[in-house]
């Protein structure tokens, strides 16, 4: 009777976890998306980003991720400007951070944060924004601190 017992425990957990599985795939299928581009010295180079606009969104972020395309991003927009931390906590793929001031330029760029890390990730100076993108890509396009980023939300 206890081995009974416990196969009908694991099959609700089984199904708890899809079910939970799926509700994450549907909100990352619901959030908004909107092409976005930063601008270097050397060209213009297209993202297509989701929005994290609410706090819920901002919490989330790119947790639980297997996966981000190669020219794919979040875009954090916060309610004021002011000094931002992140973290990586229960994020699986390496992420440059891109630290944007509220008239587009970036301030800082944190370089291939560490998944599952809990390290505090500072922004270094008050921002509106933050840019997150594959671990590795600000460096491949030559991004730098002092370029810009343009997007219909930037700068409202």
């Amino acid at each position: 009777m206890q081995v009974f017992g416990r196969r009908v425990a694991h099959c609700w957990l089984a199904l708890f976890i899809v079910f939970l599985a799926a509700g994450s795939a549907l909100a990352q299928a619901q959030q908004e998306r909107s092409p976005l581009q930063i601008i270097t010295g050397s060209g213009c180079y297209a993202f297509d980003v989701e929005l994290a606009l609410t706090p819920a969104q901002r919490q989330v972020g790119l947790m639980n991720r297997q996966h981000l395309d190669d020219r794919a991003g979040m875009l954090f927009r916060f309610d004021q400007v002011r000094p931002v931390t992140m973290w990586m906590r229960n994020t699986l793929i390496p992420l440059d951070m891109i630290f944007i001031r509220s008239d587009g330029v970036i301030a800082h760029i944190h370089q291939n944060a560490r998944p599952l890390d809990e390290s505090i990730i500072s922004s270094r100076e008050p921002v509106a924004y933050v840019l997150e993108v594959n671990g590795g890509k600000t460096a491949e396009l030559g991004v730098k601190p002092g370029h810009r980023v343009s997007h219909p939300i930037i700068g409202q």
